[in-house]
């Protein structure tokens, strides 16, 4: 069984975790854009394919961490889900319903898909992060993505939902 740090966060590029790391770095290198805001809106409406919500349920399994193909895999797919969206345009990070039991209560995952951290319920998430906690708990939700201005809930058929704010 993994130690009580182990589970809090996990680097699922396989280096040492950051615990006391709660900055939300980007690494994708993808050029800039000056993408409508109504062309940009509409792609983050659109529904997410069924492998990008399939990879962010298996967060909590842990085969991402153990198996080599599993992690190459699902950088893959969180990288191909809005291929077209600016760096500056992604989402600042996930959060969603912790499985690990009590006293987890939700997980949050950076963007680029590098650092997992799992909170207990009476833990603190990130200021950005924590605007999606809510919601990640509601059951007709499979996880949010949070964005600097908005949060867009992830149901798990893909359909979304766009909260602006």
């Amino acid at each position: 069984m993994a130690n009580e740090a182990d589970v809090m966060a996990r680097n699922i590029l396989g280096s040492t975790p950051k615990l006391d790391s709660h900055s939300l770095t980007p690494s994708f290198t993808r050029p800039s854009t000056n993408q409508a805001p109504a062309a940009l809106e509409a792609r983050l409406r659109q529904k997410r394919s069924a492998a990008y919500v399939e990879a962010m349920r298996k967060l909590d399994a842990g085969g991402h961490i153990h198996h080599r193909e599993a992690l190459e895999q699902l950088l893959t797919t969180i990288q191909q889900e809005l291929p077209e969206i600016a760096v500056e345009h992604l989402p600042a990070g996930i959060v969603a319903r912790c499985y690990l039991g009590h006293p987890y209560e939700v997980h949050t995952l950076d963007y680029t898909g590098q650092i997992l951290q799992h909170y207990k319920f009476s833990e603190s998430l990130p200021s950005m992060l924590s605007r999606g906690r809510s919601l990640a708990l509601h059951p007709g939700y499979a996880f949010i993505e949070v964005y600097p201005d908005k949060l867009i809930a992830v149901a798990e058929n893909g359909e979304t939902s766009l909260i602006k704010g």
